[in-house]
This record gives structure tokens, sequence and C-alpha cells, in this order.
């Protein structure tokens, strides 16, 4: 059974879609998501060479679906993502796409991880938010 969830009105802010494109990220989501033009989460996780959890994944896809760039589609048990390019591109933000993505290979290179990653915590700052003895 496949279902689509609602497209949000063409309605589109510039700034959400911005800030939702200034995230290495989410960026590389959606250079990765391109040329595919739809594909699973889990294929997309991996095709992408994320190295983050499924769960800040979903966060990630739910930013760049609420700002409009990625459109859902329920197919069974799988999410189906796919650029909302049309909307984008068209009568709206024509070119907006290309011009972001053309720094995309620079991002490609930028680390996947979350900042706050427990392995790159710098032990001297960890005492400070503890409490003291």
């Amino acid at each position: 059974m496949t279902t689509d969830t609602p497209r949000p009105p063409i309605d589109l802010e510039l700034c959400a879609v911005l800030a939702a494109l200034a995230d290495p990220v989410r960026l590389l989501v959606v250079q990765t998501l391109l040329p595919l033009g739809s594909s699973p989460c889990n294929d997309l996780h991996h095709a992408a060479g994320l190295t983050i959890s499924r769960s800040t994944f979903s966060h990630h896809q739910k930013i760049l679906r609420e700002a409009g760039v990625i459109h859902e589609r329920i197919n069974g048990a799988r999410r189906i993502l796919s650029v909302r390019t049309e909307d984008l591109q068209a009568p709206r933000f024509p070119g907006l796409l290309d011009l972001v993505l053309a720094d995309a290979p620079k991002v490609a290179a930028a680390p996947t991880t979350s900042r706050f990653h427990p392995t790159k915590v710098d032990p001297g700052r960890v005492r400070t938010f503890l409490p003291r003895r």
C-alpha cells in the first residue's frame, strides 16, 4: 500500500530552505538523492556514506521535509524520499538548487558525524559540567 504524505503548499520560505541546506549532512543527503530521483531511507543513508545514527538521520529528514526540500511517501513499511525539484526550481526559486549544490564537492569531504559525538569530547571540558564533590 502506497500513501503520500500531504505536501505542504507551494508557499516555500527561502530562509527555511536555506537553513535546511546549510547543514553539511543535509546538503550531502540532497546531493545524493537528487541524481537517484527517489530512494528508500535506508538505501539513501548508505548511499550518502553517512555514519550518523538512524535517529539523527531521521531528524535531518524531518528538517528537510518541513522546509519543503524533500517529499516523503510511504510504501508499506518503507519511506521513499525524493527532492521537490519542481516546487523549488520553477516559479519560486529558479536556479537555487544549482547554486547551493555548486559547493557540494566541498561538502562531500565534510565529516558526517555529529560534532557532539562522545569520542570527540574533550575530557577537560566534561569535568566543568559535572557537579563538584
